[in-house]
């Protein structure tokens, strides 16, 4: 069986991420699912942003009505300065157009800029709805939680918002519903509720889980810990599956992870494994697949993903849902 091939973000190589017109190009492309991050807003309202701060990814340092947002926060540990949704309402939100975030890698997708508003996470629903009543074809769901433990304590649960909003929605896991966050309590706090998904944990190449170190402090159990035998046995008993930086299915990486045997373990308790993030340029990839032609061109990135689909994972990823789908098909 062919890996499944997620849409990350939709297809933001080709327009900006979390568009309208990203989702509905990765549609076109067959990605058989697509991935909306979503965080909230002041009032509850669940919209799709890689990110909480939006200055990179919107217009709103061009709104002066929304300047004094500007604003320096503290997010797991790192300190961000920007604009941040949960300043901001959603009938605030909606007036702000998105950008590409990496224009300089980018330039064709920076051409859309401007085009198009932000969107809830109601709204991806939406175009998920219409693409199958039209083509009649269902394209998956991956939802991304967020920043789990910031929000919950601004008084905003994701976990609750997000059960909410799909509680009437149709989405199940029968019918193609994944729900992942690099935060394993808002997960194993979602499947207790009884909401019907497939739950998958992402897992960092390095750090801990921003609700472990919450928690625990520096004695936090790390990403690295959850790849251990007992650490997967552990998994294994909470979710569906993990989702990995590519890095450890990559061979002679500093991560020192043979290829395929992280899967293969990872399989042997029943947990789906999937990958992030497959993408063509020279800036993304491994340096045994890079070129010559610089960081924005496309390198020997064939290589890349069939080095990582031969690992038997089980789905990928893709800011380019077609470059993926042309090497599992």
């Amino acid at each position: 069986m062919s890996a499944l091939v997620i849409g990350h973000r939709g297809a933001p190589g080709y327009r900006p991420e979390h568009s309208a017109a990203s989702y509905r190009l990765a549609f076109e492309l067959g990605a058989d699912a697509v991935e909306p991050d979503v965080v909230a807003t002041r009032d509850g309202v669940l919209v799709v942003r890689h990110e909480n701060e939006i200055g990179g990814t919107t217009d709103v340092a061009q709104h002066p009505e929304f300047a004094d947002r500007r604003t320096t926060k503290t997010v797991h540990g790192a300190e961000v300065t920007g604009w941040f949704t949960e300043d901001f309402t959603w009938d605030e939100l909606r007036s702000l157009r998105v950008r590409e975030r990496i224009a300089e890698l980018r330039p064709d997708s920076a051409a859309f800029d401007g085009r198009e508003r932000m969107l809830r996470l109601a709204d991806v629903l939406e175009l998920l709805r219409e693409h199958e009543q039209t083509t009649g074809r269902r394209v998956g769901l991956v939802v991304e939680i967020k920043h789990a433990t910031y929000f919950a304590a601004l008084g905003l649960p994701l976990d609750e918002l997000l059960a909410r909003e799909l509680a009437h929605s149709g989405w199940s896991a029968e019918t193609g519903l994944v729900i992942e966050s690099f935060e394993l309590g808002v997960l194993e706090r979602l499947k207790a509720s009884g909401l019907d998904a497939r739950y998958v944990y992402l897992i960092e190449k390095a750090g801990a889980p921003a609700d472990r170190v919450a928690r625990d402090g520096s004695a936090a159990r790390t990403y690295a810990d959850d790849l251990t035998d007992s650490g997967l046995d552990a998994l294994a008993a909470a979710v569906d599956g993990i989702s990995v930086d590519k890095a450890y299915l990559l061979p002679w990486t500093p991560l020192g992870s043979s290829v395929g045997d992280l899967v293969s373990h990872a399989h042997r308790r029943g947990l789906v494994v999937y990958t992030w993030t497959l993408r063509p340029e020279n800036a993304f990839l491994d340096s045994r697949h890079r070129t010559g032609d610089g960081r924005a061109a496309f390198g020997r990135w064939q290589r890349e993903f069939d080095e990582i689909l031969s690992t038997g994972v089980d789905g990928v990823f893709a800011d380019h849902p077609d470059l993926a789908v042309s090497r599992t098909a």
